[in-house]
């Protein structure tokens, strides 16, 4: 049997940790499984609020590059890089500058492309004096141009993967370096993959994979029904309060059920910027006593919610800047947890829910439709049985986290790995 073997991947994230990405954490977790060494490089500051319980599990190191927090080993970092690589440096400092001139740029606030920059030398000089042999961003957005300026600083190939508003709502201008000097693009969809080929295709030729979030189904004990002989059914739902997940299409269902008499409770798990917003229009709709908003809770917190739920609802739709989702991880795991899922066919969602089979899909922006499909599925244990059985079947033929990262391992190979020992002893 041929042995693997791996370098370092160096990770290029968001924030670490962070609860709202639980897919990377599950990405790392199972390639740690997997043999591949991973050092996680956090472009900012861990996020408030809770942590997912499984962060524990993950062996890989913690680099933080915020220039807040730790600004001193920055400045540096990037002396040293600018004394090792002085026209690499220069040259990358001048594209920076560059970014900030053409999108005339002029407050301090607003100037990320050297922020990025600096967080890039700083990074380019910790793996100068400990290598890895690959980088990766999460994101096409601020990991990906960290991860684009520390490749063109140290000489070290990277990836790239991309997933939502990265990719839908940002500048073509800016995502075209980076998808074009990447050695592979990963996306979570074949509707993303689609969307990268036909708007970069010269830039992606032969080069854009698309590799499922995968599930860790162990972590989600499969049951149906819920909820019996608890009171009220539930219907649940479990987001980022922003305008893409539509949970004001939700508010607005939940009114038409109670209206019509339908014996039903909601609780919404997740915070964000709508928040309030959402609270007044369920007070508007004199709802308070139906709906709970429940905030951000530990994920331990949410699968026990999936287990409570006799419906999973999340009628996602394109936001007005073109931002929308991928396949959320959510519905995975509602999928998992034996949930019927209520949801509509925007991006990639009907890649894990063909309506009717797996679930039941309605148009974005209609309410009327989203409280009849819901009130199907409180109505009809028969229903619910054949479809919650259905996605499970589904996870577990094509969104296994294994077989996502097993995907994953394969593509890094040819990039992680160190030069092979010479002579009759290495290994084969």
């Amino acid at each position: 049997m041929t042995s693997r073997r791996f370098g370092t991947v160096a990770y290029v994230v968001k924030a670490w940790p962070r609860l709202s990405e639980t897919f990377i954490l599950n990405e790392i977790l199972s390639l740690e499984r997997l043999g591949v060494s991973i050092w996680i490089f956090s472009v900012r500051d861990p996020d408030p609020g809770p942590v997912h319980n499984l962060v524990s599990l993950a062996r890989a190191r913690v680099t933080h590059l915020s220039l807040t927090t730790h600004w001193k080993a920055a400045l540096f970092g990037n002396a040293r890089t600018l004394w090792r690589q002085p026209r690499r440096y220069l040259a990358t400092l001048l594209a920076a500058v560059g970014k900030v001139v053409r999108h005339r740029l002029a407050a301090f606030r607003h100037l990320g492309p050297l922020r990025h920059f600096l967080k890039a030398g700083y990074l380019a000089d910790v793996l100068a004096r400990e290598p890895c042999q690959h980088l990766h961003a999460h994101f096409a957005s601020s990991p990906g141009l960290v991860a684009l300026f520390a490749s063109r600083l140290s000489g070290i190939p990277f990836t790239l993967s991309t997933h939502a508003k990265d990719l839908y709502a940002s500048d073509p201008i800016d995502l075209r370096p980076k998808l074009r000097e990447a050695r592979a693009v990963i996306t979570c969809t074949e509707y993303n993959r689609q969307h990268v080929l036909a708007q970069f295709g010269p830039e992606c030729r032969g080069k854009v994979h698309r590799i499922y979030h995968g599930v860790d189904l162990t972590q989600f004990p499969f049951s149906w029904p819920h909820g019996a002989g608890i009171g009220e059914p539930l219907i649940l739902s479990v987001a980022r309060l922003v305008e893409k997940k539509g949970l004001e299409d939700l508010i607005a269902a939940a009114g038409i059920l109670r209206d019509k008499g339908v014996r039903f409770r909601m609780d919404i798990i997740g915070t964000g910027p709508l928040q309030r917003a959402l609270e007044s229009q369920a007070h508007a709709l004199d709802l308070e006593q139906v709906i709970t908003f429940l905030g951000a809770r530990p994920h331990e917190t949410v699968r026990l919610a999936y287990r409570r739920a006799s419906a999973f609802a999340l009628p996602c739709k394109v936001a007005e800047n073109g931002d929308r989702d991928g396949i959320p991880n959510v519905l995975l795991e509602a999928a998992a947890s034996g949930v019927p899922m209520v949801s509509t066919p925007v991006s990639g969602i009907p890649e894990l829910v063909e309506s009717e089979r797996e679930g039941l899909l309605v148009e974005p922006g209609q309410p009327n439709q989203l409280a009849d499909a819901l009130e199907r599925v409180l109505a009809s244990p028969e229903l619910c049985a054949r479809l919650v059985q259905a996605a499970r079947a589904k996870l577990e033929e094509v969104f296994s986290l294994d077989r996502s990262a097993t995907k994953l391992r394969d593509l890094f190979q040819p990039l992680s790995l160190p030069p092979a020992p010479q002579g009759h002893g290495a290994a084969t």
